[in-house]
């Protein structure tokens, strides 16, 4: 029996035997479980590469240290260019495209390409994190999933949802967070039909991850110092300061990124690995993710945090180690842009929580060190500054609350989590509307939120509203032949006047015509063109969203618009045939 026979019998005994809400939480922990190997699986990849370089005999010479990111990103070019054949995406970026216009369907490459390209670029040093890439193998593998089994579109968006919340809840052991972020990011709907399938898959996805490399986690700290009530201010402070770090985070990623898209991409390898040399030379915290790095600011250990750099004979002024904690918040951003920009593969959930972490590090150094007798915990205000830039970089706060609070192993810093958390989110929203995920997004109109109406009007199609049954007119006609031609023959009441280029010259209403229609001595006198006026608006199929559509029908008081591509006549759009498709559209979006 073929593999097809066999899947379509156990399709017509699902349907039969087990109800939609069941499979669909049999399907979410299939995906947890999928998605928690993912996690794993790149991972360990990674370390396998960062261990092979570590113990190589040519890497003992510290000045080949600083030419490694320039080899990952070869080889990342070199995998591209020759096998793939697949530019290298944004993997929350392209999650969130293909949901809004290409109902989730996701190609089964993007399952395995991240799993090669990330590895490749942070085990080499690139300044990038694995979450991303892991987030969206684990799409991938739930969006193939989903269409082996005919899953329906809504439910598809769910799964990826799912998918991405395991990634998440495997690689930190945080299942809260990962529900939050996938809410927050993925804009699912908060509501019991969509949370149990997100909890299903997470803890399934963190089962996954202890059976494979048990209870260790990512930060290995508790929370001992209390929140005191006397610190509110310099929290507020904190908050005030990872805001805008957050937009400088957001801004000088955008003008990194289109300072080397005027390169070739050989340009960019050798313009950007050369760069990221140099900055690990003089910074060696930006090498890879940065996950060691937190974790000694976490314990107080900064001289091991810093590692080794040209400043080690002044390290021991205070001063000196703030100025470089300093460096590495600055130029964090830089180089995880840089790694991107030069072709690199990875997320910038990581980088932003290194950056976060060293400016709350420094926060607190600063009031430490001032002499005025305060004295703060400089370990909280370190994991509160994560908290402040993923709020403010991802706009997402409760993400970044939950995201703290969990893998410190309590919710000790809830206060100062949501005074800083809010206070950057607020900052960086009314500077920037749209994240590094979604700002190219919104630009194409591709982007789906939490307002349900743009939702739908962003995942209804044009051509699925354009009617063409209309009889076209041309304008030299005259009006017995019209007549004959045209009313005769047609159902509609409007008639499209085109020239012999296809271009749309004007419309003709039966009510224009209709007072004179019957005056034969007019039949052969007059022409088409005499009766025909200008459209109130017109569609452009290459450029009108859905959105626009609805507003030009809107302020025109049209009930049909004529839809031009490429400046040739289309077809029609009707007011009750949109509003119609919008309300099934709305129906199905919000079942």
């Amino acid at each position: 029996m073929s593999k097809k026979s066999k899947l379509t019998r156990f399709l017509i005994w699902k349907y039969k035997h087990i109800s939609q809400k069941n499979f669909v939480f049999i399907l979410s922990i299939l995906i947890g479980l999928l998605s928690g190997l993912v996690s794993v699986t790149i991972k360990n990849i990674t370390f396998f590469i960062q261990w092979l370089l570590e113990k190589s005999i040519i890497l003992s010479q510290e000045y080949i240290y600083f030419l490694l990111p320039m080899l990952g990103l070869i080889l990342v070019h070199l995998f591209v260019k020759k096998i793939s054949k697949k530019p290298v995406e944004h993997a929350i970026p392209s999650i969130l495209f293909s949901l809004s216009k290409k109902s989730g369907l996701l190609k089964r490459y993007k399952i395995f390409y991240p799993l090669i390209t990330a590895p490749l670029t942070v085990g080499f040093g690139g300044s990038v994190g694995l979450l991303g890439p892991a987030i969206a193998s684990a799409s991938a593998v739930s969006s193939n999933v989903g269409q082996l089994f005919h899953i329906d579109r809504k439910t598809r968006t769910l799964l990826i949802g799912c998918a991405a919340a395991g990634a998440i809840a495997s690689i930190f052991k945080s299942p809260i967070a990962a529900i939050v972020f996938a809410i927050e990011v993925f804009s699912l709907d908060l509501t019991f039909a969509s949370l149990l399938p997100l909890l299903i898959a997470s803890v399934s996805s963190v089962l996954t991850s202890y059976f494979f490399v048990g209870d260790d986690t990512i930060f290995n700290f508790i929370v001992s110092d209390k929140f005191a009530i006397n610190d509110t201010p310099f929290y507020l402070a904190l908050g005030i300061g990872t805001g805008m770090a957050s937009i400088y985070f957001s801004k000088i990623y955008f003008k990194i990124s289109a300072f080397f898209s005027q390169f070739k991409t050989r340009r960019r390898l050798l313009y950007g690995g050369l760069a990221i040399g140099v900055m690990l030379y003089f910074i060696p915290p930006l090498y890879g993710e940065g996950f060691g790095f937190i974790n000694n600011l976490m314990h107080g250990n900064h001289l091991e945090a810093l590692g080794k750099t040209p400043f080690d004979a002044y390290i021991s002024n205070i001063w000196v180690v703030i100025a470089l904690l300093i460096g590495i918040t600055v130029f964090k951003a830089v180089a995880m842009t840089i790694t991107f920009s030069a072709g690199g593969s990875g997320g910038i959930i990581i980088p932003t929580m290194v950056m976060g972490s060293a400016l709350g590090n420094v926060v607190g150094k600063v009031i430490n060190s001032l002499g005025l007798d305060f004295n703060v915990s400089e370990a909280n205000f370190t994991l509160v500054g994560m908290a402040g830039l993923i709020a403010g970089v991802l706009h997402a706060p409760l993400t970044a609350i939950f995201l703290i609070a969990e893998i410190t192993g309590g919710y000790e810093l809830f206060v100062p989590l949501m005074i800083t958390v809010s206070m950057s989110f607020i900052i960086t929203k009314n500077t920037i509307e749209h994240t590094i995920y979604t700002k190219e997004l919104a630009e194409k109109g591709a982007l789906l939120t939490h307002n349900k109406d743009q939702s739908v009007l962003m995942l209804m199609s044009i051509d699925t509203v354009i009617e063409k049954n209309f009889i076209t007119l041309n304008p030299e006609m005259t009006l017995g032949e019209m007549l004959q031609e045209g009313v005769s023959k047609s159902s509609r009441n409007l008639f499209p006047v085109i020239n012999e280029e296809h271009n749309l010259v004007g419309i003709i209403l039966l009510d224009d015509i209709r007072t004179i229609m019957f005056d034969q001595a007019l039949y052969n006198t007059t022409s088409v063109e005499t009766f025909m006026s200008n459209p109130p608006d017109f569609i452009d199929y290459n450029n009108d969203s859905m959105k626009t559509v609805m507003k030009k029908f809107q302020s025109s008081g049209a009930w049909n618009l004529p839809v031009l591509k490429d400046e040739k006549y289309l077809g029609f759009v009707s007011k009750s045939k949109l509003l119609t498709a919008y309300r099934r559209e709305l129906i199905n979006f919000t079942s």
